[in-house]
């Protein structure tokens, strides 16, 4: 029997890397998939075959594949030069043009990867306080830092008295003493968290809060919940910290911008600010973020980077972030409004107990007939699990690709075609799926 291309090239990943892949996302039985071309919103692998694009590489891609004048910009600067042991005015520019884009950011760092930036917001508010523990919601995913990835994936097995929840390790081997310094709250359940944060106040530097946190199930946080963290720290002398690595999409400003009277002292990005480059970026309060300035008496934290601020991502993530001014961010999440508006029909007239949560220009379908609130209240059963896989499937081979939770994320190259192609395909799969609901 002939392998395919891919199955072939899976079999030469799997003698040189674990799992066959750096990457687990990209992991699919019996094999991957390997992409020949990108173009727009359309990606066509190595056997030849078409999809529409709605993971958008895990939501790092605003404007799709290969854009024409992110593509220009970036040619222009590779003649140039990738890597340099002195500054490039682009990195000027670019902390510019993101400082101006929200009214909580005085300065900024570029580092490379939403992990690294979160794992800097922590150090530096550990730095800034003089304080240990961190306070993070259960089940939120702020990467593979120790301390940021405490409860990401905690089950009903062990995550303890929702009263008290468990800081529970994700990788083996991870120290008892990383997870001592890690206070787990609930999301949105705001009486909760404020008697555990109460019960801790002493010891946080920092409570960090995903708005709309996708692991969590893409709901938003609930203003007042916010608000009442926000004020916590600002009695208890910790600091806010926001991961805006996926939502900073949402708003010009991020989407911090939709919750009033909230002034995140630090916030992570990363994703769709580098323009399909590797990228991370801080920016916050600038007597906060000082605690990185190599040029103090004392520096507190120090903080750099071999490839932070190289100029192919500046110069890529400066591009793609310029485009997506105020116009482009109300035209695309108008889009993803009429996306969901067209989820939701096709639900309906499917008639499964299924539903449909996010804001801004992301989706995500659940397996649940009413839209979870939390952590616990949003946990995915083995039966949500495998219908999930199952409508997965179904939308791969009907040529939709969306992320591995059932998660769609637009860029501003798609138009309604694409979208009404998503709905067909979505209402064709949950209705061949009516009899195992």
């Amino acid at each position: 029997m002939t392998l395919s291309k891919s199955a072939a090239l899976y079999e030469r990943g799997l003698k040189v890397m674990p799992g066959g892949c750096s990457r687990n996302t990209i992991l699919r039985k019996p094999h991957p998939l390997y992409v020949e071309r990108g173009e727009g919103c359309y990606v066509t692998d190595i056997e030849g075959v078409k999809r529409v694009d709605f993971a958008n590489n895990m939501c790092s891609l605003l404007h799709g594949h290969a854009h024409p004048e992110i593509t220009a910009a970036v040619s222009a600067q590779l003649a140039k030069g990738t890597a340099f042991t002195i500054g490039t005015e682009v990195e000027i520019q670019y902390a510019e043009h993101i400082v101006n884009r929200s009214a909580s950011f005085e300065k900024m760092r570029f580092v490379n990867s939403g992990t690294e930036a979160v794992m800097s917001c922590l150090k530096a508010a550990r730095a800034f306080t003089g304080r240990s523990k961190i306070a993070k919601v259960e089940g939120a995913y702020h990467g593979l830092y120790d301390y940021a990835e405490v409860s990401q994936t905690s089950k009903p097995e062990n995550w303890g008295d929702a009263n008290n929840p468990n800081s529970v390790p994700v990788a083996f081997g991870t120290p008892q003493k990383a997870l001592d310094d890690v206070v787990i709250i609930p999301f949105n359940e705001t009486e909760r968290a404020l008697k555990i944060l109460a019960e801790n106040a002493d010891d946080i530097a920092c409570v960090i809060l995903d708005l709309m946190p996708h692991r969590v199930g893409l709901i938003s946080a609930n203003q007042d919940y916010v608000k009442a963290i926000y004020d916590w720290t600002r009695q208890n002398k910790s600091l806010l910290v926001l991961d805006e690595v996926i939502t900073f999409r949402t708003n010009y400003g991020g989407i911090q911008q939709s919750y009033e009277g909230v002034i995140p002292d630090l916030s992570a990005m990363g994703k769709m600010i580098g323009g399909g480059f590797p990228v991370g970026a801080l920016a916050g309060r600038a007597d906060v973020m000082d605690v990185m300035n190599p040029l103090a008496n004392k520096v507190l934290f120090p903080h750099s980077g071999t490839f932070s601020a190289n100029p192919i991502t500046m110069t890529a993530g400066l591009t793609a972030m310029r485009m997506f001014d105020q116009e482009a961010v109300l035209k695309l999440n108008k889009l993803a409004d009429y996306a969901r508006k067209s989820l939701n029909e096709a639900i309906k007239l499917a008639d499964v107990p299924v539903c449909v949560t996010g804001v801004g220009s992301m989706f995500r379908i659940h397996m649940k007939e009413k839209a979870p609130i939390s952590y616990r209240d949003g946990y995915v059963t083995p039966a949500e699990a495998a219908l999930t896989k199952t409508l997965l499937d179904h939308l791969f081979d009907d040529g939709i690709m969306m992320i591995n939770t059932c998660t769609g994320v637009l860029s501003t190259v798609m138009t309604e075609v694409e979208i009404d192609r998503l709905t067909e395909a979505v209402f064709g799969g949950l209705k061949k799926m009516k009899n195992q609901f």
